[in-house]
């Protein structure tokens, strides 16, 4: 008898009649002979309904703890229901939150992080022939505070349950139908993968790929938990993302990911000497500001230019932040610009292959676009470009690198 988690998101538990569909999808996955845990997003729409109202409740600074308590309470409705379903079709289950499974994380509100999770009431209840639904996106700190993950944390929830219980293996559904070479909502070129390793999903998501959360990702790769994406409104086998094989080395570049969440900062006259740049994103990092690409300037005449990139949602916090820094530590001028996207490439076969990256910035270069920051690891190249050519940029390198063909950019 296998273990298999199960994830469905908040468009795949919309309303009553997708919540039923999904009822079936489950039942033929427990008869089949399986143990199934179910873990539920919140309703479609729901979250931002939860968020929008703490906000006009406190005037844009909603508290912390009580956002959690707040935000989280989507999680409860839709497993409810959902096991409510259940139960109406002659089968047995429970709905359990965060915290009466007892889902350890850290205290960090909003954005928390999974430490550990208990396992025994989980196999307690699949010892009773139960389909066990939990709340996804959400946890319990030390002192027995509600805390939530962050938006896109109920796939953290479903492979760190996964993990916990050495689950046979994990399915991720959502409204499509696996891992595709580029937004197919962007390109109808974008081709679907069949397997993918864990670093390129991991990849692909962090350069702004939608379909899977990156902290997913990471436990899974920790973890060597297989991981199915699927969509809930098909019987397609979907994408593995697992280990990687020779099979995968054959692709130079696997896909292409964007990112318009993307704001651009320049902190200008910097004084080039040990410990500034310290100060400058120390504070960042303090008030959990993730900063993505940095760039200095060769320095001249003592001093030097640091451009940097974070999300559009932090921009606000930031500029409060290095405005006081910079007047520290004698900047001269800081520039915000929020009309720029990342663009990146991923595919492990960049390990191996050289030509990449010239070939990447010809093409956009041929498109008159410009590049305004590059970063670079093993199997990613990424550019910051004015947002207007995102959809542009993605179909040049998408056809560049042949990916409507598999196996089309080996060289």
């Amino acid at each position: 008898m296998a273990v298999i988690v199960q994830k469905y998101g908040g468009t795949s538990v919309a309303n009553l009649e997708r919540i039923q569909n999904v009822a079936r999808r489950v039942i033929k996955t427990k008869e089949d002979g399986n143990d199934v845990v179910v873990v539920l997003s919140a309703m479609a729409g729901e979250t931002d309904r939860l968020v929008q109202m703490a906000s006009s409740a406190s005037g844009g600074t909603p508290d912390e703890r009580e956002y959690d308590v707040l935000v989280s309470s989507g999680e409860q409705v839709s497993i409810s229901l959902f096991s409510i379903v259940l139960k109406h079709m002659g089968y047995r289950a429970i709905s359990l939150l965060g915290h009466q499974v007892k889902i350890h994380t850290s205290e960090i509100h909003s954005n928390a992080r999974i430490l550990k999770v208990d396992t025994e009431l989980i196999y307690d209840e699949l010892k009773k022939g139960r389909i066990v639904v939990i709340a996804g996106f959400q946890g319990v700190d030390k002192e027995g505070n509600i805390t939530t993950l962050g938006r896109g944390g109920s796939d953290t929830s479903a492979v760190a349950i996964a993990a916990s219980l050495k689950a046979d293996y994990c399915e991720i559904f959502t409204d499509v139908d696996g891992v595709y070479t580029t937004d197919p909502n962007l390109y109808s070129k974008a081709r679907k993968i069949k397997k993918i390793s864990y670093d390129e999903m991991l990849s692909l998501a962090g350069a702004g790929a939608k379909v899977l959360h990156h902290r997913s990702v990471e436990l899974a790769k920790t973890y060597g938990v297989p991981v199915y994406v699927k969509s809930s409104f098909s019987e397609d086998s979907g994408t593995l993302v697992t280990k990687e094989d020779k099979d995968m080395e054959r692709e130079v570049v696997s896909g292409v990911a964007y990112d318009r969440d993307q704001a651009k900062i320049t902190v200008a006259h910097v004084p080039d000497k040990p410990g500034v740049a310290a100060r400058l994103f120390t504070p960042l990092s303090d008030h959990d500001i993730n900063v993505d690409m940095i760039i200095q300037n060769a320095s001249s005449e003592g001093y030097t230019d640091l451009t940097f990139t974070v999300s559009k949602k932090s921009i606000e916090k930031a500029r409060k932040l290095l405005d006081t820094v910079a007047k520290e530590i004698g900047a001269s001028l800081i520039d915000y610009d929020e009309n720029i996207s990342k663009i990146s490439i991923v595919g492990v076969g960049m390990q191996t292959q050289s030509g990449v990256a010239s070939k990447m910035f010809a093409a956009l270069a041929n498109e008159g676009i410009n590049i305004q920051m590059i970063s670079t690891s093993e199997i990613k190249i990424s550019a910051v470009i004015e947002a207007k050519y995102t959809e542009l940029a993605v179909r040049v390198l998408h056809d560049t690198f042949g990916l409507d063909q598999e196996n089309g950019n080996n060289y």
